[in-house]
């Protein structure tokens, strides 16, 4: 008798993905504007953009994943927070620019559906949409159970957003004198857990445990969700104009200086002083193990999230406007003359607060 074949037999299960779906679909659905059209399980989603609304809107779109971090998640066993992770790598790329986030499409590949785990990750993307003001309008679940293991999965999200033409942020904007506002970040974020994981792994550190140093066990430290500075971001360019927030930099991958010098022009230079904030005690933990401090800040945020180039004579307005929405933030340095064409875009000066 001739063997018969199921889609299911071969890795894919399609009643499983149904069930992910029936699962997710209130919080996604928490996510809608006025703007969406249709509901979930269409074959694309809908958006109606008010053009009445705009002079001249230029849409923006990011593109990005969530990365290593979705192994120590794995390893824990808690697929909650980097749905939040995913949401924010995106949406805080397109704010910088200065546009609001509209709407969010996310993919997870997976070796098996496991409906309850799909829609912990994808209530996770809602929760942050909702951070974010953006409509999770729909997204895709593959399974792919010949090519990877049974509990591994990837993210990644696409956001699209507005602006106005005449109200983009960048280093056009940004001036000799202005003051540099750091936003704090809620911890790693979403960069740097390869270095991360190497050295949980060499020095032996027990996820489960609390070192010296922090309050709560190390993997929830690790698994903290990236802070989402997108609407924090658009209340400070509403309330003081673009005339005085010049640039904002989303700090990940390269560091705060490796990212501040992409919103820095040419002949100018942004100089940090790292004794107006405390080295986060995670940081330090990685150093304590063998990261040089060169390398840390390189690959870590060290504590700062967004950075906001703004005019001096603001920059108190905008530290008390995001400390008053929840964000601690200050002023940790200015953009100068460059004396020096050789010298770096971006420094970082000084000793790290204890």
């Amino acid at each position: 008798m001739r063997e018969e074949f199921t889609y299911a037999a071969s890795g894919v299960d399609i009643d499983a993905g149904e069930r992910a779906v029936t699962l997710m679909r209130a919080a996604v659905e928490r996510t809608n504007r006025p703007e969406v059209v249709g509901g979930l399980g269409g074959f694309a989603g809908l958006f109606a953009l008010d053009t009445q609304k705009y002079r001249r809107p230029l849409l923006a779109s990011s593109t990005d994943g969530v990365g290593t971090k979705i192994a120590l998640a794995r390893q824990l066993d808690r697929h909650d927070t980097v749905g939040i992770d995913l949401v924010a790598m995106v949406v805080d790329d397109l704010v910088a620019c200065g546009a609001e986030p509209l709407f969010l499409q996310d993919y997870v590949a997976c070796g098996k559906v496991v409906p309850e785990r799909i829609a912990a990750i994808v209530t996770g993307i809602a929760a942050g949409c909702t951070q974010a003001g953006a409509a999770l309008v729909g997204g895709e679940t593959a399974e792919h159970g010949d090519l990877m293991d049974a509990d591994e999965y990837d993210l990644a999200a696409t956001a699209v957003g507005v602006v106005e033409a005449d109200a983009v942020l960048g280093p056009e904007r940004v001036r000799e004198g202005d003051a540099v506002v750091a936003m704090a970040s809620s911890g790693f974020h979403s960069n740097g857990y390869s270095l991360v994981r190497h050295v949980v792994g060499a020095a032996g550190l027990d996820l489960h445990a609390t070192p010296a140093g922090l309050d709560r066990p190390l993997g929830e430290e690790l698994l903290e969700p990236t802070r989402i500075y997108a609407l924090d971001c658009l209340a400070l360019v509403a309330e003081l104009g673009v005339d005085t927030v010049h640039a904002l930099a989303h700090i990940t991958g390269g560091g705060l200086a490796g990212n501040t010098a992409r919103v820095v022009p040419d002949g100018l230079q942004a100089v940090l002083d790292r004794g107006t904030w405390a080295l986060p005690d995670a940081v330090r933990l990685m150093e304590e193990h063998g990261v040089p401090r060169a390398e840390s800040e390189r690959a870590f945020n060290c504590g700062v999230g967004m950075v906001a180039a703004v005019a001096p004579e603001q920059a108190d307005a905008a530290v008390a406007l995001l400390a008053a929405r929840g964000v601690p933030a200050w002023v940790a340095g200015t953009v100068r003359r460059r004396a020096d064409e050789a010298a770096p875009a971006a420094e970082l000066t000084g000793t790290y607060r204890r």
